[in-house]
């Protein structure tokens, strides 16, 4: 198991020793820069970093350790006119209702498997057991695999969010569009995605 996929890290420093939160990790994480300025592939401020600038900077970020987040997404700023839409989106007592029944159906899908609570923890072999997806989305999962040269972690990785995407709508079954949707949360660790 790495680091990033245990529950604390432990560090120990000098005389010094440290036990943090794996979330803070991925808080940390959450909050990189994409380029020294800040404003790289932002939508209306201008980089002022070279193309070898941005690229040294990004390759700080290593490959092996955005594989190991589950969802990864470029956020960019939102703009004033569409923080200001009245449009009602879904509640949030709604949202936690859909939670709260997908974690239900995680409890009791993995009763029988001791250390296992969520589709995060899922071995290979639960995965090929609860989150394997049908021809269509195999195929769909294969040409993402070639297309942006994911890793098998990736794959793995795929699998569980797609199998919580289908939770979340009650499904019994992965679907194409489950799996669509966990892809598009793979943005961040593609071959080439500095530009």
């Amino acid at each position: 198991m790495s680091i990033i996929e245990a529950d604390f890290v432990y560090i120990n420093k000098l005389a010094s020793s440290y036990t943090i939160n794996n979330q803070t990790i991925i808080i940390i994480l959450k909050n990189i820069n994409l380029c020294p300025c800040g404003y790289y592939n932002h939508p209306t401020r201008h980089c002022v970093c070279s193309p070898g600038q941005v690229q040294r900077y990004l390759n700080k970020i290593s490959g092996p350790l955005l594989d190991r987040i589950d969802i990864q997404i470029e956020i960019v700023p939102v703009p004033f006119e569409k923080l200001s839409e009245q449009t009602r989106g879904e509640s949030s007592a709604a949202i936690r209702e859909r939670v709260i029944r997908a974690r239900q159906i995680q409890a009791n899908r993995f009763a029988h498997d001791a250390g296992v609570h969520c589709n995060a923890q899922m071995s290979s072999r639960l995965l090929h057991q609860y989150a394997l997806p049908d021809e269509k989305g195999l195929s769909l999962l294969r040409n993402a695999m070639e297309r942006f040269h994911l890793s098998a972690r990736a794959y793995d990785r795929i699998l569980k969010v797609s199998r919580t995407i289908a939770d979340l709508e009650n499904a019994e079954h992965i679907q194409p569009h489950h799996l669509a949707e966990a892809i598009s949360y793979r943005n961040l660790d593609r071959e080439n995605w500095a530009g």
